[in-house]
């Protein structure tokens, strides 16, 4: 799909491509990015995984977690979208620098210091989640949906 220009895809179209995503993989537990990124892309990614994931008999996804992005959740305007708030954290405390390494593999999209999506920015962002929850280091997420 367009890269930066999935507002000119029909939003049933990227539905049915993560609904066959879901059929093949079969998961319980969806992460997408947060509705209220400035990316235009996150934002549409968003709203087909909603229209693909309704509650409804059968559907496979019980619990969906919505992450932030660096340089783009926290770019929006008040007023303009929902606030990232975060209320389901995971301790990567062990894992951070994996988690490094492996945004070593992004750094095509990474920017110098002090840009939010540096990976200086990123470490910042994994201990102040932490801190927020006694944890070195940990991955916020908004809880969107959880069926039991």
């Amino acid at each position: 799909m367009p890269d930066n220009r999935l507002d000119t895809v029909p939003l049933l179209t990227i539905a049915r491509a993560v609904e066959k995503l879901i059929a093949e993989h079969r998961p319980d537990t969806l992460f997408t990015h947060h509705c209220g990124d400035v990316n235009i892309d996150h934002r549409r990614i968003h709203e087909a995984v909603l229209a693909a994931t309704r509650p409804q008999l059968g559907q496979l996804v019980r619990t969906l977690l919505f992450f932030e992005v660096a340089s783009s959740t926290e770019w929006q305007t008040p007023g303009s979208a929902p606030v990232f708030a975060p209320n389901w954290f995971v301790d990567i405390s062990a894992t951070l620098d994996r988690k490094l390494r492996a945004l070593d593999a992004y750094a095509a999209e990474l920017r110098p210091w002090p840009h939010p999506r540096s990976r200086r920015g990123v470490e910042h962002l994994a201990h102040w989640r932490g801190a927020t929850i006694g944890a070195e280091a940990a991955e916020a997420f908004v809880l969107g949906r959880q069926l039991s």
